[in-house]
C-alpha cells in the first residue's frame, strides 16, 4: 500500500513538477512475468524516477545499512524502506554478496520486476563505469530478460554530494530487451559472465551518451579520494587516472 501512495500522492507528483520526466521506449517493459532492468546510476533519485515512470512496481536491492540506522533519521529511513518493499541485503563478504543474488534469484522466480544498477555505485563524475559481473549471474541463473535503461539529468535534479533537489529535466530511456538464453547452461563461468556484463553496458553507453570508463566507480572514488589526499601533501598518487582507462568496453558477448 505505501509504495503505491509515495508513487502516486505523496511523492511522486512533487518529483514530477520538478523534473518534468521524458520516458522513451516503455513499451519495452513487459507488462507482466519477471525481468530484470539494468540501469546507469548518476543519483540518489533514479531510483526514485525509475519507479515513477514505470507503471509496474520495481524492487531494488538496498543497502543493509539502510535498515539498520539509529536514532531518528535511521528509524525514518528504515520504515521507508521497508515501507516501499525495498529488500536488505548485505555485502560485506563473498557469502553475503551470494545470498544477495539467492534473494533476487527468488524475487525474479516470483514474477517480479528487479531494479539492478551494474555499475555497483553512483557514478563520481556522470560517466559510465565498469560493470560488476552480478547481474550476469543473476541474468544467466534465471534466463530472464534484461532490460537496459538510461538515466538522463538525475545528477542534475540531485547533483552528487548535495542532500537537495533542482528542478531539471529528467529523461528516462529502455532499451530493447536482451536475451541472454544462447548462454544456456553457463552460469559461472567468468568469461561469460563478463561478456554478459560488458554487453549490458555497451547497451548502456548507447542509450545514456555517457562516457565509458574501464575502471570501477569504487575504485575511481577510491583513486580520487586518495590522489586529493596526496596532492594535498605533496606526493603523486602513481594509480593512473580515470582518463587513462576510458574506451568502449572490451567484449561483447555477440
Amino acid at each position: 500500500m505505501w509504495y503505491w501512495m509515495f508513487k502516486y500522492i505523496l511523492l511522486g507528483p512533487l518529483l514530477a513538477l520538478l523534473a518534468r520526466p521524458k520516458v522513451e521506449g516503455l513499451e519495452h517493459v513487459p507488462s507482466s512475468g519477471p525481468a530484470i532492468l539494468a540501469s546507469n546510476h548518476l543519483a540518489v533519485m533514479d531510483s526514485f524516477y525509475l519507479p515513477l515512470v514505470v507503471r509496474r512496481r520495481i524492487t531494488f536491492l538496498a543497502k543493509a545499512e539502510y535498515f539498520t540506522g539509529t536514532g531518528c533519521k535511521g528509524r525514518f529511513l528504515a520504515w521507508f524502506y521497508t515501507a516501499v518493499g525495498q529488500v536488505p541485503i548485505d555485502r560485506t563478504d563473498a557469502d553475503a554478496a551470494q545470498a544477495a543474488l539467492e534473494t533476487a534469484a527468488r524475487l525474479l522466480r516470483q514474477g517480479k520486476l528487479l531494479g539492478m544498477y551494474p555499475e555497483g555505485t553512483r557514478s563520481p563524475d556522470g560517466r559510465l563505469y565498469k560493470g560488476k559481473t552480478g547481474l550476469a549471474r543473476l541474468a544467466l541463473h534465471t534466463g530472464v530478460p534484461v532490460i537496459p535503461v538510461a538515466m538522463i539529468g538525475t545528477d542534475v535534479v540531485n547533483p552528487p554530494g548535495s542532500k537537495m533537489l533542482r528542478p531539471g529535466r529528467v529523461t528516462v530511456r529502455f532499451g530493447k530487451p536482451i536475451d541472454f538464453s544462447r548462454f544456456e547452461g553457463l552460469s559461472g563461468n567468468r568469461f561469460i559472465e563478463r561478456a554478459v556484463t560488458d554487453e549490458v553496458i555497451y547497451e548502456l553507453m548507447q542509450l545514456s551518451g555517457q562516457e565509458y570508463v574501464d575502471i570501477y566507480a569504487a575504485s575511481a572514488k577510491k583513486n580520487g579520494r586518495d590522489s586529493s589526499e596526496s596532492s594535498g601533501s605533496g606526493e603523486s598518487n602513481g594509480s593512473g587516472s580515470a582518463d587513462e582507462a576510458a574506451r568502449i568496453p572490451e567484449t561483447a558477448a555477440g
